[in-house]
């Protein structure tokens, strides 16, 4: 038996500057792909271990992942999608992919419906298992070209792994048994927030989790999942959806249809209502003044309007400059993104004063134009921004935001990177020499992956808006290409239960 697998993980922001030419992937070919499969605590991880399991003849073209940006170079795409058509075109028994479905390239809206539709046409009767990320924003294209199609019931992601074994699973009874399951999806006319998919808190999301979870275990029902969908995307059928993999396609038609309606229902409670920085800072002024000097852990102010794995610039300076600007001290903040920054901290050397403009240089169409933030203080640290992840996300996974410097002034401890970054583990600030939980305020460019890490150590979690392309106002972004109406955008949004 011949086993295909792969990695192809692109969440795209059509709405940021940042650009995804090939090298963004790191992707690794062939035998450095499957050394990277192996270990990898991701769904291609589950699929490698199943097919040593079988014996199998394994083949993994391509493991690659870039953070979220702006549309993939096209070039890309096709070099990514031609190793995996190379090697289905040889022969295979069973296809394994494990992608986000929130990929748009300069000239596809649905990279991962147009690479499963190539798929196919070269295997149209080899079974083909597919992991997607909570985010995906699904299209007929994906569910048509697919056997299966099971997501992540987790935000933060930890159960990537455990949905490549689901994955398996169904694979499996169609190799060994024959089993012809059928694919279903709905589509209700709803943009939910990212800020309200935190699956560990008593919410919305949490509650529509439990409802696939309870409909998996109902007879003939293979697979259930939610997909908040990735909202920042411009393109039609942006937003939530439900698939559904059942052993017939009116079955798997009536579940997807029952939890669409209920997450109709829970329209108002997926969204998110930012208040103004101004105030966010304010209330974490209050909070460590009532705590007193013998408190102990940061308050964590997650600046989720530019948070890189959404797509962000990672440089917009708008929460430390509130925070300044409000006379907090002890602060840490980072991974800010300014190679300039960077190299003049390097050229100045550890014990320099310098002033420094920092941030606020990579421009967003149709976003305000900032200015850098003037600061002013002593290199403390310069080198390379290398860690490897303790965990619970990318367990043993090493990471490298490029150079680094730590810029401290007199309020605050600063992280700045030659590449944006998200900061998935204390190894962000510990290369540097930096101890995040000492500080009084710790300002992270994140929405949700740094929580298993930073959110148990932290006094208090405060959302701070910013003005970048991750923003949670929608006021902000033009959408041309989404299917209208839809909600919370029109009001007047409707949506019909069952065809």
């Amino acid at each position: 038996m011949r086993i295909v697998m792969a990695r192809i993980n692109h969440e795209t922001n059509t709405f940021s500057p940042v650009p995804t030419p090939l090298a963004s992937f790191s992707p690794l070919w062939n035998e450095e792909a499957a050394d990277a499969a192996r270990v990898s605590n991701t769904a291609i991880g589950a699929f490698h271990a199943y097919a040593r399991e079988l014996g199998a003849d394994i083949s993994v073209p391509v493991f690659a992942m870039a953070n979220p940006s702006g549309p993939v170079a096209d070039d890309a795409f096709e070099a990514l999608a031609d190793a995996v058509l190379k090697e289905v075109a040889a022969g295979c028994d069973i296809i394994l992919l494990d992608l986000h479905g929130a990929m748009v390239t300069q000239s596809l809206d649905d990279g991962e419906g147009e690479l499963l539709a190539r798929v196919r046409r070269l295997a149209p009767g080899v079974p083909i298992g597919l992991a997607l990320d909570l985010h995906a924003n699904l299209t007929d294209r994906i569910i048509d070209n697919c056997d299966c199609v099971v997501g992540f019931k987790t935000y933060p992601h930890i159960d990537m792994y455990e949905t490549g074994s689901h994955v398996t699973r169904i694979i499996d009874a169609i190799v060994r048994d024959g089993a012809r399951p059928a694919n279903a999806w709905r589509h209700p006319p709803l943009l939910a927030h990212t800020m309200s998919m935190n699956t560990t808190q008593d919410n919305a999301m949490a509650a529509l989790i439990a409802k696939v979870r309870e409909a998996e275990t109902a007879e003939g029902v293979l697979a259930a999942s939610v997909f908040g969908g990735f909202p920042l995307a411009d393109i039609e059928t942006a937003g939530v959806s439900i698939a559904v993999t059942a052993t017939s396609a009116g079955l798997a038609r009536q579940v997807a249809g029952d939890i669409a309606d209920a997450a109709w229902a829970l329209r108002e409670e997926l969204q998110f209502h930012e208040e103004p920085l101004a105030d966010s800072v304010a209330r974490a002024r209050r909070i460590d003044r009532q705590a007193g000097e013998g408190a102990s852990g940061p308050i964590l102010l997650l600046d989720h309007g530019d948070n890189c794995m959404s797509g962000g610039t990672c440089d917009v300076m708008d929460v430390l400059d509130a925070a300044l600007r409000e006379g907090l001290e002890g602060i840490v903040c980072g991974p800010i993104s300014d190679a300039a920054a960077v190299e003049a901290c390097r050229a100045a050397g550890v014990g320099a004063e310098v002033a420094l403009q920092v941030g606020n240089g990579v421009r967003a169409s149709g976003f305000d134009v900032l200015q850098p933030l003037a600061l002013s203080g002593i290199v403390e640290a310069v080198g390379e921004g290398r860690y490897t992840v303790s965990g619970p996300i990318y367990t043993g996974q090493t990471f490298d935001m490029g150079q680094a410097a730590v810029l401290r002034t007199p309020q605050a401890r600063i992280l700045i990177t030659e590449k944006p970054h998200e900061p998935w583990d204390a190894g962000v600030f510990g290369c540097l020499g930096i101890d995040p939980f000492s500080a009084r305020f710790l300002i992270l460019k994140s929405r949700m992956y740094c929580r298993p890490v930073f959110e148990p150590r932290a006094r208090a979690v405060i959302a701070c808006a910013s003005r970048g392309v991750t923003s949670s106002n929608y006021a902000l972004f033009t959408f041309r290409k989404l299917a209208r109406p839809i909600f919370p955008l029109d009001k007047d949004a409707v949506w019909k239960s069952q065809d």
